[in-house]
């Protein structure tokens, strides 16, 4: 079973234990969001997590590794698309280009002054890119508790009145430019032959990440 199937059914499983306890509904409700749009936003979520767009591609620096091969048969409309001798370089609609759009949407409802949400970004970008790290064969792994903890306490420090907004927008953005984007260069020598950002290894981390940060703050 592919790790992305894997990583949906945990999602899945502990969306289920949070919003029978309310959780959910609370972290959103911080945000502004109606019950209705925050269950949208969440199932879309999880939905485009098994979507990837293909970017662009870079050389790779070492074999596919051979577990790929089983992933490759649950992935037939990407995997026409990879190369052995390449990496696939795609973007995650639920892990990556969702949680963009709710921070486009946050800023422009939220009284966020752009260098407050420029340092809250920086600082949580250089955190995720601290304690991320590669993983051969799987792609970025990072502690999956360390974004969100960092991102709340920076938004409390830097804006307290607007502590839920600020740390969504840097928690979320700080995963996928420190955990991510950063480390593009990294997934050359992976043997995985499709880094997708926001997506595999960091989906869990934006997702919970953004969750989790709203609720400390």
């Amino acid at each position: 079973m592919p790790l992305q199937i894997i990583a949906a059914i945990f999602l899945a499983a502990t969306l289920f234990v949070f919003i029978q306890i309310g959780v959910v509904t609370v972290a959103f409700d911080k945000l502004g969001l109606s019950q209705g749009s925050a269950m949208l936003l969440l199932i879309t979520s999880l939905l485009g997590s098994s979507i990837n767009l293909p970017l662009f591609t870079v050389d790779a620096t070492r074999e596919p590794d051979p577990r790929w091969a089983e992933r490759l048969r649950w992935m037939t409309a990407m995997a026409r698309r990879l190369n052995p001798d390449k990496v696939l370089i795609a973007v995650n609609v639920g892990g990556g280009i969702i949680p963009v759009a709710f921070t486009v949407y946050l800023l422009n409802h939220n009284p966020l002054s752009p260098g407050i949400v420029l340092a809250a970004v920086a600082i949580q970008t250089g955190i995720c890119y601290a304690f991320s790290r590669p993983v051969s064969g799987v792609g970025i792994g990072m502690p999956i508790f360390i974004a969100p903890i960092s991102a709340a306490v920076t938004a409390v420090t830097l804006a307290p009145e607007s502590s839920a907004p600020l740390a969504y927008i840097g928690g979320t953005l700080g995963v996928l430019l420190g955990a991510d984007a950063l480390r593009l260069r990294d997934v050359r020598g992976l043997g995985s032959p499709l880094a997708s950002i926001g997506g595999a290894g960091t989906f869990d981390g934006v997702f919970i990440t953004g969750l989790v940060a709203v609720l400390l703050a």
